[in-house]
């Protein structure tokens, strides 16, 4: 399961930063967009299956999963209803969310440190 949420965490910050970088509202922006909410749904389900933290139980990070869940869900109602503002608010602080999630996925004795040598 540590290995789904890597990788489908790590594809969806490079295409949340793409689509940030991107024009807006166009059928490219929304295609990535729909991609991205995807691998971020799968980043964030698969991670209550991880308990590294907190063997056994969830940890705090796993709050931080249940809001990306909400966000994007309130992204997806807000660009619905029309309002390109919250869309865009609620969508940049998922993103937000998970590269700190990343940051400290990077701490030593984590299993992303381990992978890289240096945990």
């Amino acid at each position: 399961m540590i290995w789904l949420h890597l990788i489908t965490a790590t594809l969806a910050i490079a295409l949340g930063v793409v689509n940030l970088a991107a024009t807006k509202g166009t059928p490219r922006h929304r295609v990535i967009g729909w991609c991205w909410i995807t691998l971020m749904t799968a980043t964030a389900l698969s991670s209550f299956w991880i308990q590294e933290i907190s063997p056994g139980s969830f940890s705090w990070i796993h709050g931080l999963s249940l809001w990306a869940l909400i966000s994007m869900a309130c992204a997806i109602i807000a660009i619905r209803r029309g309002n390109i503002r919250r869309h865009a608010i609620f969508m940049t602080a998922t993103l937000a969310g998970a590269l700190i999630a990343g940051i400290f996925a990077l701490s030593p004795g984590r299993f992303i440190s381990e992978l890289l040598g240096y945990g």
